[in-house]
């Protein structure tokens, strides 16, 4: 079943699902997680195809393929995995799924996985296991990642045809992607040796026509020197401005790190606008070792705001949508009464884009 974006889907039943999946709670190697089975029946809108992924885990930071997924408008409550907190979008291979509307489909036939099918048990116990240390050691979607998908060249046109046809972005979205792709790399904007005339040129179109500056420069303070910190005590509910982009590159090292964290250029685009936080994070599970990491310094998450995957080069166009993190020292409080109303009606750990798309 092919499925695009904006498609009205109906999650199969547990019984279906599980005859997907062989015994270690896997379908092609994507882990079906416990918490999705709490969907089984409902019907939901594909929020995006999932043709493509983003390589958090080798370090790599390559673009994946990801065959026969979507995204719903779903993301993990982490109750599986020991409480973690980073709110990740879960997949969903096309054979969980049947069209919610439309003629109707033949019988469902699952393939059969020899005499022992899977139980509800059996996901369970793929959640984790202990290690010789006694530490617990978490198997989920995002720290299976390498194990369902297979890496995928920048230059493979597919993508980009697919990124279109699928209905996740549109041709202007697509063609200002691409530009600023070749532009960063064409004028050696990257370099910091070279690139110094491109990123004054791009600046100075940028400020024409309303776009953002150059989204990849370095910080203010010398690397291996104590980044500043200031703790708000932000709640969910709270309403926040991002500050400008200068003001955080103040309070970043040269390599672009606060803490420990870094300030990707998928968060320049949230400079200067107003939004309501929707979580702290204080403990995730760690892609590349699955064991759960804890926060010296706690970030928050903004509703709403998510990677774009609009500066990402060889992830460019990526539907993964990942919360963007924030330290506290890059927002600042705002009364309610400075909120714009809008902000009233969004509903928290939304997925939203902004409301138009910044120029690339």
């Amino acid at each position: 079943m092919k499925m695009r974006t904006g498609d009205w889907v109906e999650v199969r039943s547990k019984e279906e699902i599980l005859g997907t999946l062989d015994r270690s709670g896997r379908l092609d190697g994507l882990p079906f997680m416990p918490q999705m089975f709490k969907h089984c029946g409902q019907r939901f809108r594909v929020q995006n195809s999932a043709y493509k992924s983003c390589d958090t885990v080798s370090g790599d930071y390559a673009g994946l393929r990801l065959p026969d997924a979507v995204y719903l408008d779903i993301r993990c409550d982490g109750q599986a995995y020991g409480g973690c907190q980073a709110g990740c979008l879960i997949v969903w291979k096309n054979a969980w799924l049947k069209p919610a509307d439309g003629p109707a489909e033949a019988p469902f036939a699952p393939p059969s996985h020899g005499p022992h099918s899977c139980t509800d048990a059996d996901v369970h116990a793929a959640t984790q296991r202990k290690e010789a240390d006694g530490e617990i050691r978490y198997s989920c979607q995002a720290t299976e990642l390498l194990n369902y998908t297979t890496p995928m060249k920048w230059w493979d046109a597919r993508q980009y045809v697919e990124a279109y046809t699928s209905g996740n972005r549109t041709l202007p979205q697509i063609g200002r992607g691409l530009w600023y792709l070749f532009y960063y790399y064409g004028t050696l904007a990257f370099s910091d040796r070279w690139g110094r005339p491109g990123r004054w040129l791009y600046d100075r179109f940028q400020a024409v026509t309303g776009g953002i500056p150059f989204p990849r420069r370095k910080g203010k303070i010398p690397a291996g020197h104590l980044t500043p910190r200031r703790d708000l005590g932000l709640q969910p509910g709270d309403f926040v401005r991002v500050k400008s982009y200068d003001e955080i590159l103040a309070t970043l090292d040269t390599r672009l790190s606060n803490r420990g964290m870094t300030f990707d250029a998928e968060l320049v685009p949230y400079c200067g606008k107003v939004f309501r936080v929707a979580a702290s994070v204080e403990r995730f599970v760690d892609e590349k070792t699955g064991r759960m990491r804890r926060m010296k310094t706690p970030a928050v998450i903004l509703d709403g705001v998510v990677c774009n995957a609009l500066y990402s080069g060889r992830r460019i166009f990526c539907p993964r949508a990942i919360f963007l993190w924030w330290r506290e020292i890059w927002l600042e409080r705002i009364s309610t009464d400075d909120a714009p109303r809008e902000l009233f009606h969004l509903q928290p750990g939304a997925c939203t884009t902004p409301e138009k798309a910044p120029v690339a």
